[in-house]
């Protein structure tokens, strides 16, 4: 009986990192497909490889924090695994949809219901985490918003990153070994800021690993069915399936759906996002990509676009300027003023930076996921335990 509760709690947990997969590759290298950098292929390879670095290294402690601190007993192997179950349907839910749902929001959700139902939640531990959900879209937020305001204009002339057409290297055969060479339209910064994309990227998918491969495996580590290390390799062969498919229709949604942006603003905004990301899984604080990075790229589009008028004007609304969405669009030969001077308003007459109803569409879903999967678990496990 026992192993065969096992058997489905190993399908469980591959079934969520699947979703999760699905979900977080879309956030880590959906600029760099958007942008044509990397194939969606060659994207979920690299996303797995590091997936399992930052879920075997940093993603332990949030490991600790899932497994054993947020109800005040231990996940037997039934719960754990209809808990499983109702992580996954949430973020099914959002994958459908092509957005990348919080995966450890609806993690804690649903060990949240679990706790709610038995009269064990710890609320301390979940008042804890749930302060770091509302701190940190607002730290990308206003990172962003500083930098798109006083910092981008500049950073953009000095580093702009452009694709040329044609292949980034080559092999010269000239030689008696081939070796790697720049493409035809290939230039020094062109090289440089492209492997820059691929560095901070795979920095993405280690912050990706270090907050997601416990959500797929927690409650059978909790149960004591599996060991850590065992659970980290059945999460990252999970969240490689779903990279390798439902991925790629979320890729397409960060690449392409929220922000059409330069791969300049790609890089910050990954760079922000994983930055957090990584800091507090490393406190073992279960958080997700998701938020940091949405809310970086409107930080960047808010910042850019108020540009010509003051911080204070725009937060109070004392202006009557129209906020642009294009802000990081610019014209190539539009003027660029120096770091924290204000600049004209010809150079925000550009296309539309993000889709507010994507971002929209985003945040309703970051409601619902975890929502969900709150619910679904305490009416479950209180219905157990009414029968």
């Amino acid at each position: 009986m026992v192993e065969t509760v096992l058997l489905v709690g190993i399908v469980a947990s591959l079934f969520v990192g699947f979703n999760i997969g699905g979900s977080s590759t879309g956030i880590a290298w959906g600029p760099a497909v958007g942008a044509d950098l990397i194939g969606k292929t060659s994207a979920a390879a690299l996303m797995t490889f590091f997936v399992f670095l930052g879920g075997w290294t940093v993603g332990r402690n949030v490991m600790d924090t899932l497994a054993g601190d947020i109800i005040a007993i231990e996940i037997s192997l039934t719960a754990g695994v209809a808990v499983l179950f109702f992580i996954g349907f949430g973020i099914l839910i959002a994958n459908v949809f092509g957005v990348p749902v919080p995966t450890s929001m609806t993690t804690v959700g649903a060990i949240a219901g679990l706790g709610l139902a038995t009269d064990t939640l710890n609320f301390e531990v979940i008042g804890w985490i749930i302060s770091w959900w509302v701190v940190t879209p607002v730290i990308g937020f206003w990172v962003g918003a500083t930098i798109g305001r006083y910092v981008y204009p500049e950073l953009n002339r000095r580093f702009e990153i452009r694709s040329s057409e044609g292949p980034l290297l080559v092999l010269d055969r000239s030689g008696s070994v081939p070796l790697p060479a720049f493409g035809p339209n290939t230039t020094l910064q062109e090289f440089g800021g492209t492997t820059v994309v691929f560095v901070v990227g795979c920095y993405m998918a280690f912050s990706a690993g270090a907050s997601n491969v416990p959500n797929a495996v927690a409650p059978l580590v909790s149960s004591g069915a599996l060991s850590e290390e065992p659970a980290i390799v059945l999460a990252t062969v999970a969240i490689g399936l779903g990279g390798f498919t439902i991925a790629r229709r979320t890729m397409e949604s960060v690449g392409g759906e929220l922000s059409d942006i330069p791969l300049l603003a790609a890089l910050i905004v990954m760079i922000t996002a994983s930055t957090i990301t990584t800091a507090l899984s490393w406190a073992g604080i279960p958080i997700s990509l998701v938020m940091g990075s949405v809310m970086t790229i409107v930080g960047l589009g808010w910042g850019r676009a108020t540009r010509p008028i003051t911080a204070r004007e725009a937060i109070r609304g004392d202006s009557d300027a129209e906020l642009s969405m294009g802000a990081l669009r610019a014209e190539p030969d539009a003027p660029v003023t120096s770091i924290g001077e204000e600049e004209s308003e010809k150079a925000l007459e550009t296309s539309d930076l993000f889709n507010p109803r994507a971002v929209l569409k985003y945040l309703s879903m970051w409601v619902i996921g975890p929502s969900l999967s709150t619910a679904l678990a305490y009416g479950f496990f209180t219905t157990l335990e009414l029968f």
